[in-house]
């Protein structure tokens, strides 16, 4: 069976197969967004959400270990969605994160075969023609590709000063898969669009085309060579990071000749002890250079997982470093533009100095909150956190009485998710690199804190940016002037509320109270549930009988607790 699956790949995806994929993903979706809406939406509604509560790390652990198999099976972009959620440790829970960690190198080769006769298509003659030498057992199998190691023909290699090199060559297929994986991630966002819980935070399908753009360029190996030659322009001065050459010359759209720069794998602690380098130097350098990419340069790499950074002990004793840090792949990259990279500036110094408001500001430049959103409540909640938790790492976080983690969502937890929350373009990448990175760094130091690189970068970054103290001076002086001259039209205002009664007092914890009052009124939702399990059964029923039955007999339990709760008078 194995074998049959094995040929099935190398041979590139049929129409059956094609329209089987997307059926196989969008039954998963589907299956998993009615579970999670049944357990986290409907049942609190009915007052079991103990229910919910109870079964949910089960449900999380089964989602991942299916989604695992899934992804592992279909291969493409599937692994790409994997690798995205294996890497959001700060919103996701562990049962997710800790299951599909193993996607990070997990994907089978293609056999050699299948390789040499795409690559051959692409160089247009036989691969005894193009290398002097190649090894086709792959040094990496990743989702979209996989590496072998060559060597160059005598002439190529004199004319690059190289020896070996990497040869990259595509799946077999790969572009049908990307397809129809898109099809389905797409009609997925549909779904999510309608959710408003969703649709309030973020546009799904704008995060999906963004998804797509980034996989399509993922694809085009030359986009990735030219990539390749910006990150390498941008750290030319800086000792601290190298890149590998590109052999133009042997390079197309789907076959790509790197120079060969395999070193040590950043988180491979052993051998860079073995070598004499403390990983927990590492970590603090891997982070700032990640900050200057997209603090700085605004041109960031933007999947900088384990296997695509490697150390690289120096071979010359009067070096200017002992190592380097060598970045790989350069397909999946984010830019970020002057105003959002301000933004991002802004954010980055506010946070360093534990300043709440300074931190709501950013957010709201960096465009995450629309320009509408009242911020008192949410900047209030930011000046407790920092208060409270500010400066702390990872390992000192896990200490905290969780508790104290339950009070803060308690009282401030309906203020955030109240808020119009939304995610501008780019961000999706950007989440993924900081989120990478972080988790780089805990591996290479369980005891890092991310605030001993952010404060040192931030206070440059703020010097930078206000130039001269006779400069910030000035500025405060002219923010202190319009401060005052606005103020006698505030007072005024304010007056005038408190005169015809209109000025409003918010104080969180009594308006949980009232809710908690007003909580019985909300079953009368459970018609419009009703009414929303009945056309879904309805729509799904057509591509999955026995989803759409489940749904259609489940749309039942809505309609008599609606009923129930009408003669009921609750």
């Amino acid at each position: 069976m194995a074998s049959v699956r094995r040929a099935r790949a190398d041979a590139g995806p049929g129409a059956g197969d094609i329209r089987a994929r997307y059926r196989r993903i969008l039954r998963f979706a589907a299956w998993h967004l009615t579970v999670t809406w049944w357990f986290e939406l409907f049942l609190p509604r009915l007052g079991l959400a103990r229910i919910a509560e109870r079964t949910r790390t089960k449900r999380m652990r089964r989602f991942a270990q299916r989604f695992h198999v899934l992804a592992v099976d279909l291969g493409g972009l599937m692994i790409k969605v994997g690798q995205f959620l294996s890497s959001r440790l700060d919103v996701l829970p562990p049962e997710i994160t800790k299951e599909l960690e193993g996607l990070q190198d997990e994907v089978p080769p293609v056999s050699f075969a299948a390789i040499r006769t795409l690559a051959e298509a692409e160089f247009g003659a036989p691969l005894e023609l193009v290398f002097a030498s190649i090894e086709e057992t792959p040094i990496a199998a990743a989702s979209l590709g996989q590496a072998h190691r060559a060597r160059l023909l005598p002439g190529d290699a004199a004319d690059t000063g190289l020896d070996s090199v990497v040869l990259k060559v595509q799946r077999p297929g790969i572009d049908a898969i990307v397809d129809v994986d898109l099809a389905a991630l797409r009609k997925v966002g549909g779904w999510l669009s309608h959710v408003r819980l969703v649709s309030d935070r973020a546009d799904m399908p704008a995060l999906v085309e963004e998804f797509a753009q980034t996989s399509l360029e993922e694809i085009d190996y030359l986009h990735e060579a030219a990539n390749s030659a910006r990150f390498a322009a941008d750290f030319a001065d800086d000792p601290r990071v190298s890149v590998p050459e590109v052999v133009w010359e042997r390079s197309t759209r789907r076959a790509l000749t790197l120079e060969d720069v395999t070193a040590i794998k950043i988180t491979d602690s052993e051998a860079l002890v073995a070598a004499g380098i403390d990983p927990a130097q590492v970590a603090p350098v891997f982070a700032s250079v990640m900050f200057d990419q997209m603090f700085t340069n605004g041109f960031f790499h933007a999947d900088p997982h384990p296997g695509n950074i490697f150390v690289t002990p120096a071979t010359d004793p009067a070096a200017e470093r002992p190592w380097t840090l060598t970045f790989i792949d350069f397909g999946m990259m984010g830019e970020v533009t002057a105003s959002t990279r301000g933004g991002l500036r802004k954010l980055l110094i506010a946070a360093a100095s534990r300043d709440g408001q300074g931190l709501v500001t950013a957010i709201r430049d960096v465009g995450v909150l629309v320009p509408s959103a009242d911020t008192v409540e949410l900047e209030r909640a930011m000046i407790h956190l920092f208060a409270r938790f500010g400066g702390m790492g990872f390992a000192e976080l896990r200490e905290v009485d969780p508790r104290e983690f339950r009070d803060f969502a308690v009282e401030f937890g309906d203020v955030v998710r109240s808020l119009p929350f939304q995610l501008p373009e780019n961000f999706l990448l950007i989440i993924r690199a900081m989120s990478l990175t972080s988790g780089v760094c805990s591996t290479l130091d369980a005891r890092f804190n991310l605030w001993d690189t952010v404060e040192p970068y931030a206070g440059q970054l703020l010097r930078d940016e206000r130039g001269n103290i006779v400069q910030d001076v000035a500025q405060q002086a002219f923010d202190t002037a319009g401060l005052a001259l606005r103020l006698p039209k505030r007072l005024d205002g304010l007056l005038t509320r408190l005169e015809d009664g209109s000025l409003a007092v918010a104080n969180p914890r009594l308006e949980q109270q009232v809710k908690r009052l007003n909580r019985s009124a909300q079953r009368i939702a459970s018609v419009l549930i009703f009414g929303a399990l009945l056309i879904a059964g309805s729509v799904l029923r057509a591509d999955d009988t026995v989803l759409g039955n489940v749904l259609l007999a489940a749309s039942v339990l809505p309609l008599l607790h609606g009923l129930w709760a009408g003669r009921s008078g609750l």
